[in-house]
C-alpha cells in the first residue's frame, strides 16, 4: 500500500525523566511516520512510553533527544495552530457546564463568535450520536457518553488530528464495542488523522490501519503491523481468520518486547 503524505514523524525520539531516584529512560530512539488520513493504534505494557509519546506530539512533553514534527511543525507550533485535538483517559468534562457548554468551551477560548460556536457544537454533538443531549449536565450521561461527549469537544475546532490516550479503557466491553464501532464510523465520515493509545489487542487491529508495538522500559517500537483487513469493519469481522492473525502478531510482538527486556 502507497503511504499518503506525512502527518506526524519522530526520528530518533528519546525522552529521559529526571526523578528523586534517578533518571527515568522513557523513550529510546523511536521512529515514526504517520500519514494523512491513517488511524495509528499504539500497544504495549504499561510504562512502555506509549502515553509519553502521544504527550510529545501534542507537546506536554518535551523529548531529550531526537526529533518529531507534527504538520511539519514542531508539536508547540502544532498545538498553538490548532493542528489536533486531545482525548484523555477520563472525559474532564466540568460538572458545572451542560454537555454543550463543555463542547463550546475551546471556542470560547478560540474567539469563534457565539452564532458559529452554535453551528459547530450542534454538527459535532450530532457527529457523536448526542443530538438532544446537549443541555443535559455530565452527571445525567453514562460513562460511554461522556466520553463522546470529550470525543465531540475535541472535534470541535475541526483538528485535521485526533490524539486519543485510552479514551475507552475503564468502560465495560459492551459499550467499548459500541463506542468502537462510532469511532470507526466517525474516522470514515471524516478522514482525520487518528493516533490512539490502547492495552487491547482486539481493540488495536480492530480499529487501525497500522499498529504500532512498544517495548517495555524504555520504550522502543519493535514492530509496525499495516492491517490487511477491509476498510468496513462489523464487529464480528474479529472471529475472522485474517483479523486473529494480525492479533496473534501483535501477541508475538508483545512477548518479544518482553523478552528482550528480560
Amino acid at each position: 500500500m502507497t503511504r499518503t503524505s506525512p502527518v506526524i514523524e519522530a526520528e530518533g525520539l528519546d525522552l529521559t525523566f529526571q526523578t528523586n531516584d534517578g533518571p527515568v529512560h522513557a523513550l529510546k530512539d523511536v521512529s515514526l511516520t504517520i500519514g494523512k488520513g491513517d488511524f495509528v493504534s499504539f500497544i504495549g505494557p504499561s510504562g512502555c512510553g506509549k502515553t509519553t509519546f502521544l504527550r510529545v506530539m501534542a507537546a506536554l512533553e518535551q523529548p531529550t533527544g531526537g526529533s518529531v514534527t507534527v504538520n511539519g511543525m514542531t508539536p508547540d507550533e502544532a498545538r498553538r495552530s490548532r493542528a489536533y485535538g486531545y482525548v484523555f483517559q477520563a472525559a474532564g468534562l466540568y460538572p458545572w457546564r451542560t454537555i454543550a457548554g463543555n463542547i463550546r468551551l475551546p471556542l470560547e477560548i478560540m474567539g469563534f463568535s457565539r452564532k458559529e460556536q452554535d453551528r459547530r457544537v450542534k454538527d459535532v454533538l450530532q457527529l457523536v450520536d448526542l443530538e438532544g443531549f446537549g443541555g443535559k449536565y455530565p452527571w445525567q450521561l453514562s460513562g460511554g457518553m461522556q466520553q463522546r461527549a470529550s470525543i465531540a469537544r475535541a472535534l470541535s475546532f475541526d483538528a485535521d488530528i485526533l490524539l486519543m490516550d485510552e479514551p475507552f479503557g475503564a468502560l465495560d466491553e459492551i459499550v467499548r464495542d459500541h463506542l468502537n464501532e462510532q469511532l470507526l464510523a466517525l474516522w470514515k465520515r471524516t478522514g482525520k488523522t487518528i493516533a490512539f493509545v490502547t492495552h487491547s489487542i482486539p481493540e488495536a487491529v480492530y480499529l487501525s490501519t497500522h499498529i504500532v508495538v512498544m517495548s517495555p522500559r524504555p520504550g522502543r517500537i519493535t514492530d509496525v503491523i499495516e492491517s490487511p483487513l477491509p476498510q468496513d469493519r462489523p464487529l464480528d469481522i474479529r472471529d475472522t481468520a485474517g483479523f486473529l492473525e494480525v492479533a496473534h502478531r501483535v501477541r508475538e510482538g508483545l512477548r518479544a518486547g518482553q523478552s528482550h527486556d528480560d
